[in-house]
């Protein structure tokens, strides 16, 4: 999915590159750990660029 700032993941999408559940993700862009925003439905979203620059730090 792209949006304005370049393309977007769901929770499900972060979480498979992670490896953790999805309920881990949206509780680390709870936590501010993820930057995140949110659709206008109300489901957050994260910027692929994003990401990729946190799983590089791994």
């Amino acid at each position: 999915m792209s949006g304005l700032g370049g393309e977007v993941l769901t929770p499900a999408e972060v979480a498979r590159l992670f490896r953790v559940d999805p309920k881990t993700v949206t509780r680390w862009a709870k936590q501010g750990r993820i930057p995140s925003f949110k659709t206008l439905g109300g489901q957050r979203r994260y910027y692929a660029s994003e990401v990729r620059r946190l799983l590089d730090r791994r």
